[in-house]
């Protein structure tokens, strides 16, 4: 029993020498943050191809080759661009009426801008395929984005510190500590879960050869950083 009293003592003593000297010397410790908007560059689209929409008069096989022919009319690469969601199957889901069966098929959709999204939802909803919804939107470059941020916001902290230490006649030397974090906020406002059309009552009205003015909300990325100096 004494030994093992001995041994405890040992390890908090060890545990407090630890944490008393992280830092054994005089340090200037700051935290700064930095943020930009992007624009995103990938929008992904749901689209449901559902028997049920159309009351059993349209199957599931020739929505298809509407929904096919519409997006290629916008001239949208199918083949690389679209999807089916449920890969383990034909068929979404199977809803059973009688001796009814009723198919669906859920697809994503990837384009690269918002008026691309606005005229893909426009031309599908004329084309009879209502079942449409923005699943989300990303920015394709950020990782590069973080990183130039992270390099900015350590920037940031120096000067931060130098500024801390000149009122008291003291110098800024190395870097004892460094901890970073990133947010990234991408929340889908305004119509159609996200997009918004302007100059327009109903982003379904007539044809959509003129021009949409269509744009997503920009993407929030934000970098913080803590970092702790040694005080010269």
């Amino acid at each position: 029993m004494k030994n093992l009293l001995i041994v405890f003592c040992l390890a908090v003593s060890s545990l407090s020498f630890a944490q008393k000297n992280f830092i054994d010397q005089p340090y200037v410790e700051t935290n700064a943050k930095v943020d930009t908007l992007v624009v995103p560059d990938k929008i992904f689209i749901s689209i449901l191809l559902n028997e049920a929409d159309s009351k059993n008069k349209t199957s599931v096989e020739e929505q298809e080759k509407t929904l096919e022919s519409t997006l290629k009319q916008l001239k949208i690469n199918t083949e690389k661009d679209l999807s089916l969601l449920d890969l383990s199957s034909n068929f979404k889901n199977y809803f059973l009426k009688g001796q009814n069966v009723v198919k669906s098929k859920m697809y994503s959709l990837l384009v690269n801008d918002a008026v691309t999204a606005g005229k893909v939802l426009a031309e599908l909803e004329n084309a009879g395929i209502s079942n449409v919804t923005i699943e989300r939107t990303e920015y394709s470059k950020a990782e590069d984005l973080l990183l130039e941020l992270k390099y900015k916001a350590v920037e940031k902290s120096l000067l931060t510190a130098k500024k801390l230490a000149k009122p008291l006649n003291q110098n800024i030397g190395k870097a004892l500590y460094i901890a970073d974090g990133y947010s990234i906020s991408n929340a889908l406002q305004g119509q159609a879960a996200g997009i918004q059309i302007r100059g327009m009552s109903s982003m379904y009205e007539a044809k959509v050869a003129d021009p949409i003015n269509t744009e997503f909300q920009k993407v929030k990325f934000e970098v913080s950083v803590n970092v702790k100096y040694a005080l010269e």
